[in-house]
């Protein structure tokens, strides 16, 4: 027999990967906000993001959503442990694009939306890489459920991995700033990417030799068989991914430096999926116990089967119709 759960544990993750490539260069471009000069470039990299910005959210609630239809025990335990950071993230994602739909319509007060359009994605940021490494460092499970306190996602690791996502959103919507736009803005943007490269792989390093000693398991899981497999290549691919997006940064192929930055983000995913696997929650609870039952997978993977690929196709046409270089008053 199939086992549907090891296929819902990849449907999610490959929402959540989505998710993190689509919505994280928008994310960046409200970080790096308040670094464009008011009017003509506000309005570019506003633009530069304007026809899929929404979409890329979608992903966002397939992830929350299939964790709960797929691995209910897990969702059941995640939610109360990490309640505090997650309102935190929505709110931010609601008002920043409250901010976005507002400035073009009250031009009047756009100062003021300008600054919530950085504060909802900063705090979006933040947040998201704080619930990662509060996930990570482990959640107090007694049976079934959360048996921790109200402050427990709040820690030093879950600290430096939300400032590290933060450089990592920042890199990505400087690179596709750099892909889509032209003039003073690119010049500018690139100027910001030659920073956030060293930021995010320092960062990257950083997380990386803290996280093997916040869990035992995943000492073990990185440096025994076979683990090791990824262990001793990871770094050396990490480095030449970060050299070459350097180098892309000199050159005039627009483009390469997104697609080296994301090379980083798959990079790190990759690394994220080794430490935890097979684990919805690290070091407490597998996929297979917090699992729905079958037949639920199975009616479920009818609709997601049906659904994912028509998501792809709506997004990769959106993408497609917008692919050139976007101006103050849009693509061209």
């Amino acid at each position: 027999m199939i086992d549907l759960t090891i296929i819902w544990a990849f449907i999610i993750a490959f929402a959540v990967a989505a998710y993190v490539v689509m919505d994280g260069f928008d994310l960046g471009i409200g970080i790096l906000f308040p670094s464009f000069p008011v009017g003509r470039e506000r309005d570019q990299a506003m633009n530069a993001i304007a026809p899929v910005w929404d979409g890329n959210e979608t992903w966002l609630v397939m992830g929350g959503g299939g964790l709960l239809a797929a691995f209910p025990l897990a969702y059941a335990i995640v939610l109360p442990a990490l309640y505090a950071p997650l309102i935190a993230m929505l709110l931010g994602l609601v008002f920043r694009g409250v901010a976005f739909e507002a400035r073009w319509r009250d031009p009047g007060h756009r100062r003021w939306w300008d600054v919530g359009f950085f504060g909802g994605s900063l705090v979006a940021t933040f947040m998201q890489g704080v619930t990662l490494g509060a996930l990570l460092q482990g959640i107090t499970v007694d049976g079934r459920a959360y048996a921790g306190g109200w402050w427990e996602w709040l820690s030093p690791f879950s600290l430096l991995t939300g400032a590290s996502l933060v450089a990592g959103y920042a890199l990505l919507g400087a690179c596709w700033l750099i892909w889509k736009t032209s003039g003073p803005l690119q010049d500018n943007v690139r100027r910001w990417a030659r920073r956030l490269l060293p930021a995010l792989l320092l960062a990257i390093g950083a997380v990386s030799l803290a996280t093997p000693f916040v869990e035992p398991q995943y000492f073990y899981r990185w440096f025994e068989w076979p683990g090791m497999l990824v262990t001793v290549p990871m770094p050396l691919l990490v480095l030449f991914a970060a050299w070459m997006c350097w180098r892309a940064l000199s050159r005039p192929r627009d483009a390469a430096p997104f697609l080296w930055a994301l090379a980083l983000f798959l990079l790190s995913m990759v690394g994220l999926g080794v430490s935890i696997w097979p684990d919805v929650i690290p070091g407490r609870v597998t996929i297979w116990e917090a699992a729905a039952p079958h037949s639920s997978q199975l009616f479920m993977l009818v609709g997601a089967a049906i659904l994912v690929p028509v998501i792809l196709v709506y997004t990769g046409w959106a993408y497609w119709v917008f692919r050139g270089k976007v101006g103050e008053e849009g693509y061209h």
